[in-house]
Protein backbone atom coordinates (compact mmCIF):
# COMPACT_ATOMS: atom_id res chain seq x y z
CA UNK A 1 0.00 0.00 0.00
CA UNK A 2 1.49 3.38 -0.98
CA UNK A 3 2.57 5.84 1.93
CA UNK A 4 -0.06 8.66 0.89
CA UNK A 5 -2.86 5.91 1.09
CA UNK A 6 -1.61 4.89 4.64
CA UNK A 7 -1.53 8.45 5.74
CA UNK A 8 -5.34 9.02 4.74
CA UNK A 9 -6.21 5.83 5.98
CA UNK A 10 -4.67 6.98 9.49
CA UNK A 11 -6.18 10.81 8.97
CA UNK A 12 -9.68 9.20 8.57
CA UNK A 13 -9.15 6.62 11.13
CA UNK A 14 -7.87 9.18 13.82
CA UNK A 15 -10.84 11.78 12.52
CA UNK A 16 -13.69 8.89 13.36
CA UNK A 17 -12.25 8.49 16.42
CA UNK A 18 -12.51 12.04 17.53
CA UNK A 19 -15.86 12.43 16.41
CA UNK A 20 -16.92 9.27 18.54
CA UNK A 21 -15.02 10.49 21.58
CA UNK A 22 -17.15 13.83 21.22
CA UNK A 23 -20.20 11.77 20.97
CA UNK A 24 -19.64 9.63 23.72
CA UNK A 25 -19.16 12.81 25.47
CA UNK A 26 -21.60 14.55 24.68
CA UNK A 27 -24.34 11.52 25.48
CA UNK A 28 -22.29 10.67 29.36
CA UNK A 29 -21.44 14.18 30.25
CA UNK A 30 -25.80 15.00 31.09
CA UNK A 31 -25.67 11.50 33.17
CA UNK A 32 -22.47 12.23 34.94
CA UNK A 33 -23.59 15.70 35.17
CA UNK A 34 -26.35 15.14 37.34
CA UNK A 35 -24.82 12.88 39.53
CA UNK A 36 -22.25 15.28 40.46
CA UNK A 37 -25.37 17.86 41.16
CA UNK A 38 -26.79 14.92 43.32
CA UNK A 39 -23.64 14.50 45.79
CA UNK A 40 -23.71 18.67 45.85
CA UNK A 41 -24.66 20.47 48.49
CA UNK A 42 -28.04 22.22 46.86
CA UNK A 43 -28.29 25.65 47.65
CA UNK A 44 -24.51 25.70 46.74
CA UNK A 45 -25.62 24.13 43.26
CA UNK A 46 -27.73 27.31 42.77
CA UNK A 47 -25.29 29.53 41.94
CA UNK A 48 -23.26 27.67 39.30
CA UNK A 49 -20.09 26.39 38.37
CA UNK A 50 -20.30 22.56 39.41
CA UNK A 51 -19.06 20.99 36.37
CA UNK A 52 -16.56 17.97 36.66
CA UNK A 53 -16.86 17.27 40.30
CA UNK A 54 -19.05 18.31 43.64
CA UNK A 55 -17.81 21.59 45.12
CA UNK A 56 -19.52 20.92 48.44
CA UNK A 57 -20.03 17.70 49.03
CA UNK A 58 -23.04 16.78 50.53
CA UNK A 59 -25.30 13.36 51.42
CA UNK A 60 -28.27 15.76 52.04
CA UNK A 61 -29.96 15.43 49.04
CA UNK A 62 -30.49 11.85 49.33
CA UNK A 63 -30.72 11.80 52.75
CA UNK A 64 -33.58 13.74 52.50
CA UNK A 65 -34.92 11.85 49.53
CA UNK A 66 -35.16 8.29 51.94
CA UNK A 67 -36.37 10.03 55.16
CA UNK A 68 -39.20 11.19 53.34
CA UNK A 69 -41.69 8.89 53.42
CA UNK A 70 -43.74 9.99 50.79
CA UNK A 71 -40.75 9.10 48.30
CA UNK A 72 -39.64 6.03 50.25
CA UNK A 73 -43.39 4.88 49.63
CA UNK A 74 -43.49 5.81 45.66
CA UNK A 75 -39.87 4.20 45.35
CA UNK A 76 -41.23 0.81 46.81
CA UNK A 77 -44.37 0.88 44.55
CA UNK A 78 -42.40 1.41 42.02
CA UNK A 79 -40.03 -1.69 42.34
CA UNK A 80 -43.09 -3.95 43.24
CA UNK A 81 -45.19 -2.30 40.26
CA UNK A 82 -42.08 -3.38 37.29
CA UNK A 83 -41.61 -6.67 38.81
CA UNK A 84 -45.22 -7.39 39.34
CA UNK A 85 -45.88 -5.73 35.62
CA UNK A 86 -42.82 -7.30 33.94
CA UNK A 87 -43.21 -10.56 35.07
CA UNK A 88 -46.77 -10.89 34.16
CA UNK A 89 -46.97 -9.05 31.19
CA UNK A 90 -44.12 -11.76 29.57
CA UNK A 91 -45.99 -14.82 31.30
CA UNK A 92 -49.14 -13.88 29.79
CA UNK A 93 -47.80 -12.70 26.41
CA UNK A 94 -45.84 -15.46 25.98
CA UNK A 95 -48.75 -17.93 26.82
CA UNK A 96 -51.15 -16.42 24.31
CA UNK A 97 -47.97 -15.98 21.52
CA UNK A 98 -47.81 -20.17 21.94
CA UNK A 99 -51.50 -21.03 21.89
CA UNK A 100 -51.05 -18.28 18.22
CA UNK A 101 -48.08 -20.25 17.19
CA UNK A 102 -49.84 -23.19 15.92
CA UNK A 103 -51.13 -22.95 12.29
CA UNK A 104 -53.85 -24.95 13.10
CA UNK A 105 -55.47 -23.09 16.06
CA UNK A 106 -59.53 -22.74 15.42
CA UNK A 107 -60.34 -18.83 14.23
CA UNK A 108 -56.65 -17.95 14.16
CA UNK A 109 -57.10 -15.32 11.67
CA UNK A 110 -59.83 -13.38 13.23
CA UNK A 111 -57.66 -13.59 16.60
CA UNK A 112 -54.84 -11.78 14.35
CA UNK A 113 -57.25 -9.44 13.01
CA UNK A 114 -58.16 -8.48 16.03
CA UNK A 115 -54.77 -7.93 17.60
CA UNK A 116 -53.58 -6.01 14.34
CA UNK A 117 -56.69 -3.85 14.74
CA UNK A 118 -55.99 -2.91 18.79
CA UNK A 119 -52.27 -2.39 17.92
CA UNK A 120 -53.00 0.71 15.62
CA UNK A 121 -56.16 1.82 16.60
CA UNK A 122 -57.52 2.89 20.59
CA UNK A 123 -60.80 4.28 21.98
CA UNK A 124 -58.63 7.16 23.28
CA UNK A 125 -58.22 8.41 26.84
CA UNK A 126 -61.90 8.88 28.33
CA UNK A 127 -63.24 5.77 26.88
CA UNK A 128 -60.07 3.92 28.79
CA UNK A 129 -61.01 6.06 32.04
CA UNK A 130 -64.59 4.61 31.62
CA UNK A 131 -63.58 0.57 30.86
CA UNK A 132 -61.46 0.94 33.88
CA UNK A 133 -63.84 2.26 36.14
CA UNK A 134 -66.17 0.04 34.95
CA UNK A 135 -63.89 -3.08 35.92
CA UNK A 136 -63.08 -1.14 39.13
CA UNK A 137 -59.21 -0.94 38.52
CA UNK A 138 -59.09 2.55 39.54
CA UNK A 139 -57.18 3.90 42.35
CA UNK A 140 -55.94 0.38 42.65
CA UNK A 141 -53.01 -1.41 42.25
CA UNK A 142 -53.83 -3.11 39.73
CA UNK A 143 -53.99 -0.64 37.39
CA UNK A 144 -50.66 -0.42 37.07
CA UNK A 145 -49.76 -4.42 35.72
CA UNK A 146 -53.23 -5.58 34.52
CA UNK A 147 -53.64 -3.40 31.51
CA UNK A 148 -50.09 -4.26 30.82
CA UNK A 149 -50.28 -7.48 30.64
CA UNK A 150 -50.76 -8.11 27.14
CA UNK A 151 -48.01 -6.61 24.62
CA UNK A 152 -49.15 -6.72 21.39
CA UNK A 153 -45.93 -5.30 19.58
CA UNK A 154 -44.31 -8.52 21.58
CA UNK A 155 -46.93 -10.62 20.68
CA UNK A 156 -46.34 -10.98 17.07
CA UNK A 157 -42.59 -11.23 17.87
CA UNK A 158 -42.98 -13.97 20.47
CA UNK A 159 -45.36 -15.35 17.45
CA UNK A 160 -42.48 -15.45 15.07
CA UNK A 161 -40.11 -17.26 17.80
CA UNK A 162 -42.41 -19.93 18.88
CA UNK A 163 -42.92 -20.36 15.03
CA UNK A 164 -39.46 -21.08 14.70
CA UNK A 165 -38.52 -23.59 17.60
CA UNK A 166 -38.45 -27.43 15.76
CA UNK A 167 -41.91 -29.19 15.91
CA UNK A 168 -39.98 -31.99 16.91
CA UNK A 169 -39.34 -30.96 20.38
CA UNK A 170 -42.73 -30.61 20.85
CA UNK A 171 -43.78 -34.02 18.99
CA UNK A 172 -41.66 -35.65 20.91
CA UNK A 173 -43.00 -34.62 24.31
CA UNK A 174 -46.85 -34.86 23.13
CA UNK A 175 -45.46 -39.05 22.90
CA UNK A 176 -44.10 -39.00 26.21
CA UNK A 177 -47.58 -37.52 27.59
CA UNK A 178 -46.51 -33.97 28.29
CA UNK A 179 -49.62 -31.46 27.89
CA UNK A 180 -49.49 -28.28 26.49
CA UNK A 181 -48.60 -26.33 29.76
CA UNK A 182 -46.54 -28.63 30.29
CA UNK A 183 -44.45 -28.39 27.19
CA UNK A 184 -45.01 -24.54 27.47
CA UNK A 185 -43.18 -24.32 30.86
CA UNK A 186 -40.51 -27.25 30.43
CA UNK A 187 -39.34 -27.34 27.20
CA UNK A 188 -40.19 -23.80 25.08
CA UNK A 189 -39.48 -21.12 27.95
CA UNK A 190 -35.78 -22.51 28.56
CA UNK A 191 -35.33 -22.23 24.94
CA UNK A 192 -36.55 -18.86 24.74
CA UNK A 193 -34.10 -17.47 26.75
CA UNK A 194 -33.22 -14.20 24.75
CA UNK A 195 -36.77 -13.59 23.88
CA UNK A 196 -37.92 -12.96 27.78
CA UNK A 197 -34.98 -11.64 28.70
CA UNK A 198 -35.54 -8.75 25.65
CA UNK A 199 -39.28 -8.88 27.02
CA UNK A 200 -38.45 -8.53 30.87
CA UNK A 201 -36.09 -5.50 29.97
CA UNK A 202 -38.34 -3.71 27.66
CA UNK A 203 -41.47 -4.00 29.78
CA UNK A 204 -39.56 -3.26 32.76
CA UNK A 205 -37.70 -0.10 32.03
CA UNK A 206 -41.88 0.96 30.75
CA UNK A 207 -43.24 -0.08 34.03
CA UNK A 208 -40.53 1.60 35.64
CA UNK A 209 -40.97 4.77 33.43
CA UNK A 210 -44.45 4.78 33.36
CA UNK A 211 -46.33 7.95 35.32
CA UNK A 212 -49.31 8.91 33.38
CA UNK A 213 -51.62 5.80 34.80
CA UNK A 214 -50.54 7.19 38.50
CA UNK A 215 -51.78 11.25 37.46
CA UNK A 216 -54.62 9.71 35.41
CA UNK A 217 -56.13 6.54 37.49
CA UNK A 218 -54.52 7.21 40.88
CA UNK A 219 -55.93 9.34 43.37
CA UNK A 220 -54.80 7.40 46.70
CA UNK A 221 -51.30 9.35 48.10
CA UNK A 222 -50.04 5.55 48.36
CA UNK A 223 -49.79 4.06 45.22
CA UNK A 224 -47.92 7.00 43.60
CA UNK A 225 -44.96 5.92 41.86
CA UNK A 226 -41.33 7.41 41.55
CA UNK A 227 -41.92 8.72 38.20
CA UNK A 228 -44.53 10.68 39.39
CA UNK A 229 -43.09 12.14 41.93
CA UNK A 230 -40.24 13.47 39.82
CA UNK A 231 -42.73 15.34 37.23
CA UNK A 232 -43.92 16.76 40.72
CA UNK A 233 -40.36 17.85 41.81
CA UNK A 234 -39.87 18.81 37.92
CA UNK A 235 -43.48 21.54 37.95
CA UNK A 236 -42.26 22.97 41.10
CA UNK A 237 -38.79 23.51 40.24
CA UNK A 238 -40.28 25.46 37.15
CA UNK A 239 -41.88 27.48 39.24
CA UNK A 240 -40.63 30.60 40.22
CA UNK A 241 -39.14 30.57 44.36
CA UNK A 242 -40.34 33.79 45.93
CA UNK A 243 -38.12 35.09 49.19
CA UNK A 244 -39.50 32.67 51.58
CA UNK A 245 -38.97 29.64 50.29
CA UNK A 246 -35.21 30.61 49.49
CA UNK A 247 -34.45 30.97 52.66
CA UNK A 248 -36.36 27.71 53.60
CA UNK A 249 -34.12 25.63 50.79
CA UNK A 250 -31.14 27.96 52.25
CA UNK A 251 -31.68 26.63 55.81
CA UNK A 252 -31.90 23.29 54.98
CA UNK A 253 -29.46 23.07 52.55
CA UNK A 254 -31.82 21.42 49.90
CA UNK A 255 -33.47 22.58 46.64
CA UNK A 256 -36.28 21.38 45.20
CA UNK A 257 -33.93 20.94 42.05
CA UNK A 258 -31.22 19.05 44.02
CA UNK A 259 -33.89 16.72 45.26
CA UNK A 260 -35.17 15.55 42.07
CA UNK A 261 -31.31 15.03 40.73
CA UNK A 262 -30.66 12.49 44.17
CA UNK A 263 -34.34 11.08 42.74
CA UNK A 264 -32.82 10.70 39.24
CA UNK A 265 -29.88 8.85 40.22
CA UNK A 266 -31.64 6.75 42.14
CA UNK A 267 -34.49 5.76 39.57
CA UNK A 268 -31.72 5.11 36.79
CA UNK A 269 -29.76 3.38 39.18
CA UNK A 270 -31.40 -0.27 39.19
CA UNK A 271 -31.71 0.23 35.31
CA UNK A 272 -27.90 0.22 34.95
CA UNK A 273 -27.50 -2.60 37.64
CA UNK A 274 -29.84 -4.69 36.00
CA UNK A 275 -28.83 -4.52 32.12
CA UNK A 276 -25.38 -6.18 32.44
CA UNK A 277 -26.80 -9.25 33.73
CA UNK A 278 -29.21 -8.99 30.55
CA UNK A 279 -27.04 -7.96 28.16
CA UNK A 280 -26.01 -11.07 26.68
CA UNK A 281 -29.39 -11.82 25.94
CA UNK A 282 -30.50 -8.50 24.52
CA UNK A 283 -27.76 -8.33 21.52
CA UNK A 284 -29.60 -11.80 20.48
CA UNK A 285 -33.33 -10.53 21.42
CA UNK A 286 -32.83 -7.42 19.53
CA UNK A 287 -33.21 -9.59 16.29
CA UNK A 288 -36.11 -11.10 17.05
CA UNK A 289 -38.54 -11.59 14.58
CA UNK A 290 -36.02 -10.55 11.92
CA UNK A 291 -36.90 -12.21 8.43
CA UNK A 292 -34.26 -14.84 7.57
CA UNK A 293 -33.13 -16.12 4.32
Amino acid sequence: MPLSQKRKDLIMDSLVYVILAILTLSMLYPFYYVLILSFNKGTDSLLGGVYLWPRTFSLENYAQFLDDPKWYRAFVVTIVRTLTGAALGVLFTCLVAYGLSHRDLLFRKSYFTIIIFAMYFSGGLIPYYVVLRSVGLLNTFGVYVIPSMLSTFFLLIAISFFQEIPAELKESAHMDGASELVIFYRIILPVSMPLVATMSLFMGVSQWNSWLDSAYFVQSDSLRTLAFRMMEVINKSNAPMDAIAIANSSSAGVTSYSLQVAAMVISIAPIVCVYPFLQRFFIQGIMLGSVKG
